[in-house]
């Protein structure tokens, strides 16, 4: 089968009119690739959803992007520049299951962390940035339980908390690392209020999903992802039966093939 992208990135690196360009992103750990020669451009006021087995590399992608993981090679430039020159304009939902529930903070708290890029971390957040936390608590349904300690919180508060802490930042490009994972019905259908208010607003989004089902009713575009990108564009040409045979029935043949080029660019440093 053929590995190539469906749609290869087309737009310049530095095109200031691009949320997110993506070029030869590969991650890999001890020498093992997760993720190989990633390339795709994300278009202003998209919903993408991020698709693909697990082990596929999903969440490694993200936070390659984002900086949080080491990249092996690859660029990503965010509007025009590299990521570090514009992370004030991305906003970052992770994984539930990454973070420190116990930690003794509120709802409010966490929330205003999402400020501190403007406040300073040596500084006290003041009224207007609670008042602005507190807004976008409101925003997710959650101003009631601003006083709550995290702890207490069910998986769907917090999954709308850090949805709030994002969206205080008045981001122009989201990252959310399966925010419908393990939440309930009305949680589920409040973030995909939150993601068309987003699209309305001229918000690019890129999430990952691993519902197959609500994919096509959810996103704009996809990206099938299977360590390297199997398909990537509208949802109506590329999710496909063939598309998603091809994501979800060849990780292996993935693996061995990207680990050898690994090697191979190794040999010929």
């Amino acid at each position: 089968m053929s590995n190539e992208p469906t749609h290869a990135p087309i737009a310049p690196a530095d095109d200031p009119s691009v949320p997110l360009s993506v070029h030869d992103l590969t991650v890999a750990y001890h020498r093992k690739p997760v993720i190989w020669d990633v390339g795709f451009d994300a278009a202003p006021g998209q919903l993408i959803g991020v698709v693909g087995p697990n082990g596929a590399g999903k969440s490694t992608l993200l936070k390659a992007i984002l900086g949080l993981t080491p990249r092996a090679s690859g660029r990503v430039h965010v509007f025009g520049k590299p990521y570090d020159e514009n992370r004030g304009r991305v906003g970052y939902v992770p994984q539930r299951e990454s973070v420190d529930w116990d930690f003794p903070i509120d709802a409010l708290d966490v929330v205003t962390m999402g400020l501190y890029h403007e406040i300073g971390w040596m500084k006290r957040p003041g009224a207007e940035h609670r008042k602005r936390a507190m807004a976008a608590l409101e925003r997710v349904g959650m101003a009631d339980l601003a006083g709550r300690q995290i702890s207490q919180l069910s998986g769907g508060q917090q999954q709308r908390t850090f949805l709030a802490r994002a969206l205080v930042q008045d981001a122009d490009l989201y990252f959310m690392d399966e925010p419908f994972a393990a939440v309930d019905a009305s949680t589920e259908a409040a973030i995909v209020e939150l993601l068309r208010d987003m699209r309305a607003q001229g918000k690019t989004a890129l999430v990952v999903h691993h519902d197959l089902q609500t994919t096509p009713d959810y996103f704009d575009s996809v990206l099938l992802l299977n360590m390297r990108v199997v398909a990537y564009g509208p949802v109506a040409e590329v999710f496909t039966p063939a598309n998603l045979q091809k994501t979800y029935g060849g990780r292996l043949t993935l693996l061995d093939e990207a680990t050898e080029a690994m090697r191979r660019r190794e040999r010929a440093l």
